[in-house]
């Protein structure tokens, strides 16, 4: 889950774009994420599901704890992480909790599900070198970025 993560972000972060969402400039990938999700599950279910990751994520990174879910499931406090924390460790945030969501997702509506949907918001996404399957769903990577 993590590589699938890092690779979400570093597209996100080489393309630079922001589409037509409210996404902040921290960390664009679940608002992006969100109005398909929300499609799926609903608001209150992408708030869930991004809720629950944000806890999983917080027992390895705790300084997310600053961070919180509003109730329109948007993500609340990135923009003060940003500056305080430096890239690298601001980037581990923002990939394990990319992943606990992630992971989440396949638990619930499965491998191929998840892969559609995140294809339907980044079509370049070159997913044939992904094996989600391999290790642990959320197995920290030796390098992240």
């Amino acid at each position: 889950m993590r590589n699938f993560a890092c690779c979400l972000i570093t597209l996100e972060t080489k393309t630079g774009n922001l589409s037509k969402t409210r996404a902040t400039p921290a960390f664009p990938v679940p608002e992006k994420l969100r109005p398909v999700l929300s499609m799926l599950v609903g608001n209150g279910g992408f708030r869930t599901l991004l809720a629950r990751a944000l806890t999983l994520a917080t027992v390895e990174i705790p300084w997310l704890r600053a961070v919180k879910v509003n109730a329109d499931g948007s993500l609340e406090g990135w923009e003060e992480l940003h500056a305080q924390l430096g890239p690298e460790k601001f980037l581990e945030g923002r990939v394990v909790l990319l992943a606990q969501l992630l992971g989440l997702l396949v638990a619930f509506i499965g491998e191929k599900l998840t892969v559609r949907l995140v294809s339907e918001v980044w079509p370049k996404l070159s997913l044939r070198d992904l094996n989600l399957d391999q290790g642990e769903k959320n197995e920290k990577a030796s390098k992240i970025g």
